[in-house]
Formats: structure tokens, sequence, C-alpha cells
């Protein structure tokens, strides 16, 4: 009976210590460490996320889409928690549409966190979710989506793949300020295998303004189509066409080539996404000769009829230089000399300027200065200061060479010939959020007389006898101007005898113009060269479809 006793009396005496040890590890948890304690607790438990704004849309003059977003996920894993990572590498790949080994190397790492995916579409995310695989998780994000693929990429550019989602090129990265928003947030409570088993938001996200271009989706679609074109048949290191309202600055197509898309950018997209239309420097070579002959006009020293002796080549300053083709000594008006591009003829024309006239009205046309369009990466192009010229100054700059400008300056320049005069800086955003953007204002370069001349010379380029005679448009006349320029061999610093820039301006109707094309090839090969070969022809092609569809009637 002692021994029963003493039996019960140890276990009770057992009792007492484990209740006193359980006592204790209670005060100690709710204790002094209660703090610590809770706040790992929640530090594993209780999140708080960031919930993306929905980013504006960027659409065309019409609305057509062209830059969205979507919802989306961004996925994780804690491999810690993935018990079976050859199991779940099995159910996961075809779902995030890698491999089984890409998915596999990433839950086997010795981590408690890898990424699965950064921007998963919402619907492909949620079938990858409904797996419940444990420490699987999927946060919110916003995944920009481009519904045309290439149309105007290098005009739009991309935005990074981070959950921030900011533009890094292009109007994406210029107006992302804009177009991205105020993000809110909520707070997540999660279960031990990180399953979310409640969320409450704290702060409701703001989407990002709508921003509508000047662009038009067709008409970019035909330019970019006439580039491909270009490319498959001159084979140039690239090209660029612009579209344009002369009347309004208003840019309706800059298109690029090759053609990249915004939807799959290539691994180093920076050179892919360049937008040459405003940031290649090129000299321009016989289209420069608008500038020549405008001045001239303005300042009373020609006519377009005033005569003058044309000898195949001129010297000045102890350089020579030649026409495109050899001949004999010719009599040619002023228009003439412009419709069969004479780069003597127009050296005489600036000889009646000087040097000093001369370098006016390149500034006053622009040149050497952007335009403005609000296009990120635009360049200035580089003019030569008067205080520079030399002996031989006046005889390339007037002819396009020694100079650098960019194809948007050449847009505008032959904008303010089709426009009366009146110079109008491109601009390229329509509306913010609905509310129309003010157009720039424009400012007088020539008088209305002077750029009706000029316009009716242009005609003669595209006349028999010019230099694009082969290009037409049934019922409406044309006018603008060729230019083919060598380019400087960086090797030995001499112009190069096989890389050229073959260019072409113009505009339609000739008497009253309502569009604008340029297109610029750079480096075209097969031995075409020539812009009244490689460009003038997707001018006439990008017009022939832009002028009856935007209902501009023949002229």
């Amino acid at each position: 009976m002692a021994a029963v006793q003493r039996r019960v009396g140890l276990l009770f005496g057992l009792f007492v210590v484990l209740l006193l040890l359980a006592g204790a590890r209670a005060f100690y948890l709710g204790g002094p460490h209660s703090g610590t304690l809770r706040r790992a607790a929640q530090t594993q438990q209780l999140t708080y996320e960031v919930v993306p704004a929905e980013r504006g849309t960027i659409t065309d003059r019409s609305g057509i889409a062209l830059a969205i977003s979507e919802p989306a996920q961004e996925l994780t894993a804690d491999p810690y928690l993935i018990k079976d990572p050859l199991s779940a590498s099995q159910r996961l790949a075809p779902l995030l549409g890698l491999t089984q080994a890409q998915v596999l190397t990433e839950l086997s790492k010795r981590t408690g966190f890898v990424y699965l995916a950064h921007a998963l579409a919402y619907n492909s995310a949620q079938r990858v979710l409904a797996l419940r695989l444990p420490g699987v998780q999927g946060t919110p994000v916003m995944r920009r989506v481009y519904p045309r693929g290439t149309l105007a990429a290098q005009v739009l550019g991309i935005v990074g793949t981070e959950h921030e989602g900011a533009g890094l090129m292009g109007l994406e990265y210029s107006l992302n300020s804009k177009l991205a928003g105020h993000a809110g947030a909520r707070r997540v409570v999660s279960d031990a295998i990180g399953q979310p088993i409640s969320i409450a938001e704290t702060r409701h996200e703001q989407a990002g303004s709508s921003i509508a271009l000047t662009l038009d989706a067709n008409i970019q679609q035909r330019a970019e189509d006439e580039l491909s074109a270009i490319g498959r048949i001159f084979h140039p290191k690239d090209s660029t066409a612009i579209v344009m309202d002369p009347r309004t600055g208003a840019i309706l197509a800059m298109a690029s080539w090759p053609l990249v898309n915004s939807n799959d950018p290539p691994a180093k997209p920076e050179e892919a996404f360049e937008n040459r239309a405003v940031s290649f420097n090129y000299e321009p070579g016989s289209t420069f000769k608008a500038v020549t002959v405008s001045g001239a006009l303005q300042e009373g020293r020609i006519t377009p009829s005033s005569g003058f002796e044309i000898p195949d080549q001129i010297e000045l300053g102890g350089r020579t230089i030649h026409d495109d083709t050899e001949h004999a000594t010719e009599s040619l008006t002023a228009a003439e000399i412009l419709a069969q591009s004479s780069n003597v003829g127009a050296i005489k024309i600036a000889s009646l300027l000087g040097p000093e006239k001369f370098n006016s009205w390149v500034d006053r046309f622009g040149f050497g200065a952007r335009t403005g369009a609000g296009i990120p990466g635009e360049e200035s192009g580089a003019t030569l200061p008067l205080s520079h010229y030399s002996g031989s100054s006046m005889g390339n700059l007037p002819i396009g060479q020694g100079e650098l400008v960019t194809p948007i300056q050449m847009a505008t320049l032959y904008s303010a010939i089709a426009n009366g005069g009146v110079l109008r800086p491109p601009h390229i955003i329509a509306q913010i959020d609905g509310q129309t953007v003010a157009e720039p204002p424009g400012r007088r370069v020539i008088s209305q007389s002077t750029a009706a001349e000029v316009r009716a010379m242009l005609k003669g380029v595209l006349a028999p006898g010019g230099t694009a005679s082969e290009v037409s448009i049934s019922g409406y006349q044309l006018a603008g101007k060729t230019g083919t320029a060598s380019k400087i061999d960086p090797q030995t610093g001499e112009y190069s005898q096989s890389a050229y820039v073959a260019s072409f301006v113009g505009f339609a109707p000739a008497s009253d113009p309502k569009l604008l094309c340029a297109v610029i090839v750079d480096e075209p090969q097969d031995d075409s060269i020539y812009g009244g070969v490689v460009a003038a022809p997707a001018f006439g092609q990008i017009m022939e479809f832009a002028l009856p569809y935007l209902d501009i009637p023949p002229g």
C-alpha cells in the first residue's frame, strides 16, 4: 500500500513539475519575448503587398489600341516547402511555358525564394495556383500587351518586366509619369504553407492616363509594309518613313525597319528599338537643295525661270564638284536645276546668296536644333558654324554635304514649304485622358508666294526628265525631291564609294498640299543607291494608299 502511495506521489510530483515547466514556458513566450515572437509570426504570416495600377492605354487617333495592360500574376516559390521538386516541376512546366528542366532547376535551389514567372497571363496563372502546391504563390501585377505586335514598336517602346512596370524606351519611357498611375496596397494573411487566408485592401490603386496619338494605325501599317518591301529588294542597313499632315504638324505614321515586336523584345533592345526617324544623323544630299533654292527665291536673287549656264563640274576652294552625269555645258533655269538635281546649278544659286545669307537660312529652317516633336531619342543634327566655313564650304553645303540632319527635320522643312511657308513643329500626342493637347504654334519662315514657287518647282522632280519621273498617282499631282548622299567612311575619313543614303521627301496635292511623306534608306545594296529608284517608289505606294484613305480629293 505504501508503494502505491509512493507511485501516486511521484506521478503527482511529475505532473506538478510538468505543469510548472509549461507555465514557465508560457510565461517565457508571453512575457519578455512576446514582442519578438509576435513580430516573427507577422513576418511569416502577415505581408503587405503592392497592388499595381493599370497602366494607361495608348491608342491611335481613331481609338485603335496600340498598348494596353492586362491583369497578370508574378509567380514565386519557396523551394524549402516543396517536398517533391520532380513531381512539382512536371506539373508546373507546361503551365508556365517552360521546360521541366528549367522549372526543376529553380525548385532545387537552396533558397527560400525563386521566381517562376514575372508577368504570367491571369488565366494561366490561375491554373498554376489551382494546383495548390505548397510554397507556390502569386502576386497580382499588370502585363503590358501590344495588340498590333510590330506596329509602331520603335515609337511606343517597351516597359520593364518587374512588377513596377516602368517604361524603358520610346513613349512608354517619356510618358511614364502619366501612364503609370499610382499603385495601391493590400494586407495578406497566409497560413503555415504560404497560402493566403485573408486579403484586405488598404489603399486603392489609381489607373494611369490614357494617351491618344496622332498616328493612324492603317497608314502606319502601310508605311511599315513598304519599308519591309525595300528591305527584301535592296537589303539596306535600315530605313525609316514619316507621314505628316503639313498643315498641323501631326505625325500620321513613323515607321522604322527592321521591324521589332514589342511583345517579344530582343536580348539587346536598345539598338532594335532605336527610332531612326528622330535619331538618325545623316548628310541629306540633294533634298537639302530646297533650302538653297527657297532662300534664294525669298531674297529675290532668283526666280524659277532665272537662267544659268551649267557645265558638268565646278571648282571652288580647290575642290572640284561634279554633276551626277557628265554632260556638255547646258542652259538650265532654276526650276530645271532643282528638277534635274544639278549640283553645279545649286552651287551657282547658292553663290548668289553668299555664306552669311545661306547660313542664316539653314538656321531659319531649324537645322542644328531638335524639332520638339516630343519623341524620346531625338537628335539635333549638326550644322557648320559660319566661323568655320572654308573656301570650299559653299561648294558642298548647298548640295547637302558637310552637315547632318535627321529625317524628322527634313520632313519639317518640306512641311513648311507645303504649308505656305509656315513651319509647324511636328507632334505625336493628340489627347491625354480625352483632353485635346494644344498644337504647338507655327512660325513663318518664307512667304506664301515663295512657298508656292518652290512647290511648283518641286513638281518638276516627278515630271518627265525629273529624278523621280517614274512615280505617279492617278488623279494627284505630286511634288518632292530625291536625295542620294555618300556616307563618310569611318576608316578613311573620306566619302565612301559604296555606302549611300537614298531619300525622297514629297507631298500632295502639289497645289494645295494636305499630306507629306519622307522615306530615308540607309545603305541600300544591289547597285541601287539613288533616291529616285530606292525611296521614291515607296513614297508613291504609301501616298497612293493614304490620299484616298484620308478622303483627300484629287488635285
